[in-house]
């Protein structure tokens, strides 16, 4: 199951460079698992314009070099340093029946306690310390809660909604 528009654009890296002047660009990867990112085709800018089209890549530090197919000076690599890649989100790989893409999470109608309408997830966010789920609220602001078993109990994609334990926890106010 996709949830939303399965032509949507997923971020799966971020062009880092050059490498070198014979053409090779550095690409970090933001995949599960790293190298799967070079085998769901050109890689996208966030307008769907294709950036690069791995022929190989080999791993470097922290991210892999990878010889394009498009052929550009190093100045115009260097220029796109920190471009986004994406893919669609049809050329992604399917999830078992339990599993979603964190992706999929976005646009979830969110449910305090299970029944109790509380607004709509608008990202998901990673600082360094895991996921965060944030949440426009329907009583309006936002809030940020963090995305684990105990905060987030359910994920129903089927449903198009999410169950957090409780909104109070992450409202903050007066001790």
């Amino acid at each position: 199951m996709i949830a939303g528009d399965p032509n949507r654009l997923i971020v799966v890296g971020v062009l880092k460079g050059a490498h070198g002047v014979r053409g090779e660009v550095r690409v970090k990867s933001l995949t599960a698992d790293p190298e799967a990112m070079f085998g769901y085709g050109p890689l996208l800018d966030a307008a769907g314009n294709a950036v690069l089209t791995p022929m190989s890549a080999r791993p470097g530090k922290d991210h892999f070099i990878v010889r394009p197919r498009e052929q550009k000076q190093k100045e115009d690599w260097d220029g796109l340093r920190g471009t986004l890649l994406h893919v669609p989100r049809t050329m992604l790989p399917a999830v078992d029946e339990d599993e979603f893409y964190i992706d999929d999470l976005v646009g979830l109608e969110v449910f305090a306690g299970g029944m109790v309408p509380a607004g709509k997830v608008r990202a998901v966010h990673d600082f360094g310390a895991g996921d965060l789920l944030e949440i426009t609220l329907t009583s309006g602001g936002s809030v940020m809660v963090p995305f684990t078993e105990a905060d987030v109990p359910v994920v129903d994609l089927v449903a198009g909604r999410l169950v957090i334990a409780s909104l109070d926890d992450w409202l903050g106010g007066d001790d």
